[in-house]
């Protein structure tokens, strides 16, 4: 796991321009703290961060092949489960290696299959290839958008990098948000390609974005497709317990430590059942980790979100599977700390208004890090299999909008509650996720003779699967990577998506609940209150602590009235909430001040040009 960036400049020789060069790889230090390196010649420049993982002192990178044609250069972040059947397949085709790593295997593919190595590929990934005898730059992202991955055009040429912070690195980048960039950021629909940053584009999952003197075109090698299904329910759960098996295999293989994030509900203890399993078959015992809040579990108060505190449900995981386990307990002065604020704003680039959840993820994979340098997580599980509200609430089902928009509005209040009324109207959210909306089911494939319900439900199933999951997965890559931690995400296998994307809903939902499938499947492996468990979002603190942290805060914020942030956030909303008694804080009320801070520290931190009008 690493970090890449570049830069191809057509009109220029890119090697007086190392400083530059340095600067946008030094951005990444963090998704790759154990090496770095730099590679120019001619109108080409790459950069690499390492985060070593498979086989050590063999996959420095950037990693170079001379052809008689010209040099091939990658820099590559991820990993590729499948490399060894590669490698072997390659092998027998007359190339030979120099190392063990699945980085050279990305490489050679490349020389045997050009872009079409895509296709071949397991794994999450986001690669850059300069190849010196085309003299194009080939830019490649994993089918669902595990790895991050941005590019901005420039007059000759683009800049890429993992994340945006390496593009802006570079004077020719666009530190300026348009009120395009803020809809994006207020809206929560996840706008495939759309970066937020104007001018700067993502590279979209299971696309190739090829870069030449010509312009950039892009491949897309795979989507969701609409496909029959044939199994029964015994022979559905038979193969998803088949693929779980064979995923959670091929995640495991590591040359460092690794270990599983375990919440207690059903994706993470089914995930770490069957890793422990795995790893007890070779005489080795799984570590696991769960995050926990000062006197969460004693003082739990059930509600709308939440009916039951996590901890003794993964205590119960840790016994019956055997793990070796630790909880990391987060205090309200951790959570409300300005400081980790602004590493979490720092390692996203943006203000997302998560809040505690965004702190505590970031402060659970900092705890992480000191024991291991990989982790296994069950995100995705939900998206999958249909584990959240929105697929058995009935409004959220018929309504002609996202269905997490229905739940969010509905337990979380809306974002443009906080807005400036000025920028409010000038935004227009309604127009925005209605559009958004059509352009997303536009492309949804109805089987030949599907009900109107099962393609209703498929419809909601795509969306979560292109749109929901994809802000999930970011959130996860970006705290975890900036703690130099690499988190896996079995559920996201390919394999595994696509067959259970075509499993009729009446199959995914056949004893009534979520995740139908995915408990059956793994019912063996399962402690009785997992099995039994209704479905938890990832745990949010109660403390009264922390909100009255959160009105302290803004109230400081308060005192600076020139701050830049006031014309995005209404001050009369503000001077409101900081005078709520603190037990009387609802959750959208909550959301607000964290979204205002968050706001506020990366304006500080970004200095963005915000075109408002």
């Amino acid at each position: 796991m690493c970090g890449i960036t570049g830069w191809v400049s057509y009109d220029r020789n890119l090697v007086s321009e190392r400083t530059t060069v340095d600067a946008m790889t030094d951005t990444m230090s963090c998704r790759g703290p154990d090496d770095a390196g730099t590679w120019m010649a001619g109108p080409a420049a790459l950069g690499h961060r390492r985060l070593a993982i498979i086989d050590l002192p063999g996959g420095r990178q950037p990693m170079t092949v001379e052809t008689p044609e010209g040099t091939v250069a990658l820099v590559y972040s991820g990993e590729t489960y499948n490399y060894t059947e590669l490698r072997r397949e390659l092998t027998g085709r007359g190339h030979r290696f120099g190392t063990d790593s699945d980085t050279e295997v990305v490489l050679r593919a490349y020389l045997e299959w050009g872009p079409a190595l895509a296709e071949r590929l397991n794994g999450m990934y986001a690669f850059a290839i300069w190849d010196g005898r085309s003299k194009q730059l080939v830019m490649v992202r994993d089918r669902m958008g595990i790895k991050p991955f941005y590019y901005a055009e420039t007059a000759d040429g683009v800049l890429f990098g993992s994340e945006p912070k390496a593009i802006l690195a570079n004077p020719l980048a666009r530190r300026e948000v348009s009120l395009d960039g803020l809809r994006e950021l207020f809206a929560f629909v996840k706008t495939p390609g759309h970066a937020v940053w104007e001018g700067m584009r993502e590279v979209e999952p299971g696309t190739v974005v090829t870069v030449g003197e010509s312009g950039v075109r892009t491949h897309v090698y795979w989507q969701l497709e609409t496909r029959p299904h044939t199994d029964d329910k015994d022979e559905t759960v038979a193969r998803v317990r088949e693929l779980l098996d064979d995923i959670v295999r091929r995640q495991l293989v590591s040359d460092v430590p690794r270990c599983t994030l375990l919440s207690g509900g059903l994706d993470s203890s089914a995930m770490t059942a069957l890793a422990a399993r795995r790893l007890r078959e070779s005489g080795e015992t799984v570590r696991s980790f769960a995050v926990d809040f000062v006197g969460q579990t004693e003082n739990f108060v059930p509600d709308e979100l939440r009916g039951t505190p996590d901890t003794p449900f993964v205590h119960d995981v840790a016994r019956e599977s055997a793990t070796e386990h630790q909880d990391i307990v987060l205090s309200s002065g951790d959570l409300a700390d300005p400081e980790v604020r602004s590493r979490v704003i720092r390692a996203r680039d943006l203000p997302m208004g998560l809040g505690d959840m965004d702190a505590s993820l970031y402060l659970l994979f900092k705890a992480i890090r000191q024991h291991s340098t990989v982790a296994l997580s069950g995100e995705s599980a939900d998206e999958v299999f249909g584990g959240y509200k929105q697929f058995f609430d009935e409004e959220a089902r018929k309504a002609e909008t996202f269905p997490w928009l229905v739940q969010f509005a509905r337990n979380m209040g809306q974002d443009s509650d906080v807005l400036d009324d000025s920028l409010a109207r000038a935004l227009d959210l309604p127009r925005y996720v209605r559009d958004s909306y059509s352009s997303a089911v536009s492309g949804v494939q109805r089987l030949e003779g599907e009900s109107d319900f099962e393609y209703r439900m498929r419809v909601i199933c795509h969306l979560h699967l292109t749109r929901f999951v994809r802000v999930l997965l970011d959130r996860k890559d970006r705290a975890s990577m900036a703690v130099g931690l690499e988190v896996r995400v079995p559920f996201c296998d390919h394999r595994l998506v696509e067959y259970v994307y075509n499993t009729p809903w009446a199959l995914k939902s056949f004893d009534g609940r979520e995740k139908s499938l995915l408990r059956a499947a793994t019912a063996d492996v399962l402690p009785r209150s997992v099995y039994e468990r209704v479905k938890s979002p990832y745990p949010s603190t109660q403390d009264p602590k922390y909100h009255a942290a959160l009105q302290g805060n803004v109230k400081e914020l308060l005192a600076k009235p020139s701050h830049q942030v006031f014309d995005l956030v209404s001050k009369d909303w503000l001077k409101h909430a900081v005078q709520v008694e603190t037990p009387q804080i609802t959750q959208a009320g909550r959301r607000g001040l964290e979204r205002v801070l968050d706001l506020a520290l990366w304006i500080d931190m970004y200095a963005p040009t915000l075109t408002l009008s």
